[in-house]
């Protein structure tokens, strides 16, 4: 089998991940982005979190061109990427009871505020009990996992319980225990992941959403432009100034 084919293979599975949760979570998504642009449009703020390969999908969201400025990376060290050293450590702080709450308590965060929590098993105890305690303190937290896991692995935290089932939103990316879409009889171990593909096109969904929702109530979105393009340093500056108060990643 040739290396383009299964490249053929991949794409054929990320297209039909996209075609599920664009049709299986319309609803989803439609509540999610109304759930942004309602607080946006009361005041509120908007922050994201996500562990390891989670947290590409909620940095995809941060201080970019084409989104919302309002978005900020609720980060917890070591945890946020691959870059601490060993590795291996930020999936250790996902088992890690209180820091979470440690977090979030130190943080800007606060009641009326909404948290994006992703995590594709939803199992470990940092996004669970980083939902839990986000709603605890009046934040709304909207979730992106694969609930697939729910029913075919045992919860990882003190709780027992899935990120799934301390959300106001739920979107769910379909994702196969595993996170693995490929196979071949000659390679001991499922190989080619999707959740980053289909995670961040479900949160760009929802962003779309909220933009759009906004302009139907009459708000002009508070969105950013590309720095590369004509008068985009200057149109950036006048959303920072409008609502620095709103925006942590520049402080």
């Amino acid at each position: 089998m040739g290396d383009s084919k299964l490249a053929g293979q991949f794409f054929d599975a990320a297209i039909g991940l996209l075609q599920r949760v664009r049709d299986e979570e319309a609803g989803a998504v439609e509540a999610a982005g109304t759930l942004i642009a309602d607080t946006v449009a009361d005041g509120g703020r908007l922050f994201a979190f996500g562990a390891g390969h989670s947290s590409l999908a909620a940095q995809d969201l941060v201080y970019r061109a084409g989104g919302l400025a309002l978005m900020n990376l609720l980060a917890v060290p070591g945890a946020v990427g691959v870059d601490v050293v060993p590795a291996t450590l930020g999936s250790a702080l996902e088992r890690v009871d209180g820091l979470a709450s440690a977090v979030l308590d130190t943080s800007p965060a606060r009641s009326g505020d909404v948290l994006v929590i992703i995590s594709l098993s939803g199992r470990n105890a940092l996004p669970v009990e980083m939902a839990m305690h986000a709603r605890a303190l009046g934040l709304k937290v909207i979730g992106v996992t694969s609930v697939a896991y729910a029913s075919e692995t045992k919860p990882r935290n003190a709780s027992g319980t899935y990120l799934k089932d301390h959300c106001d939103v739920v979107l769910d990316s379909k994702i196969a225990i595993g996170d693995a879409e490929l196979t071949l009889e000659s390679v001991p171990a499922p190989f080619a992941p999707a959740s980053t593909v289909v995670t961040s096109a479900l949160l760009q969904a929802v962003m779309a959403t909220a933009a759009g929702t906004l302009a139907d109530r009459g708000i002009e979105p508070p969105l950013l432009r590309s720095g590369n393009v004509d008068g985009g340093h200057e149109w950036n500056g006048r959303v920072f100034e409008e609502y620095g108060d709103r925006i942590f990643y520049r402080r």
